[in-house]
């Protein structure tokens, strides 16, 4: 049985560092997207085909990812009976927050979607930085485990 435990042990881990991977690449390049098509002439032909990638960033990448990493993630945290560490408490606090990051930005998708372009690509480039930072603290609060 314990053999069991640990072989889906890996598994969810190995499904959980996948999927990660696959919405971390989507969240740093949405912004970049939305930068181009910022920079695109309100409704020419090349605004329409970044409103049709965003669309598709958003359907066959970032919103299934985020799906399977909450799925996987929550699993392998009952796995481990790690719901009393401090620092799975924390990786939910950052995990939660680059959520609501990728609700914000599937919203500004639709903004410009609709025409209207409210930030600045400057303001898009160093929203593109908060994913980067989310990684870094949540790698090192898995691995070291600090607290």
């Amino acid at each position: 049985m314990e053999q069991i435990l640990q072989t889906t042990y890996l598994w969810l881990k190995a499904g959980h560092i996948i999927f990660v991977i696959f919405w971390m690449a989507g969240l740093f390049m949405l912004p970049r997207y939305y930068v181009y098509h910022q920079e695109s002439a309100p409704g020419s032909d090349e605004e329409a085909k970044w409103i049709d990638r965003e669309a598709k960033l958003r359907k066959i990448i970032l919103t299934p990812s985020l799906i399977m990493v909450w799925l996987l993630g929550l699993a392998l945290a009952s796995s481990i009976g790690a719901w009393s560490q401090g620092w799975l408490h924390t990786k939910l606090l950052f995990v939660v927050a680059l959520s609501g990051y990728h609700g914000w930005l599937v919203g500004y998708g639709k903004k410009l979607a609709r025409g209207e372009r409210t930030l600045s690509g400057k303001a898009l480039r160093l929203l593109n930085e908060i994913p980067g930072l989310a990684a870094a603290i949540i790698v090192v609060l898995v691995v070291v485990k600090p607290f």
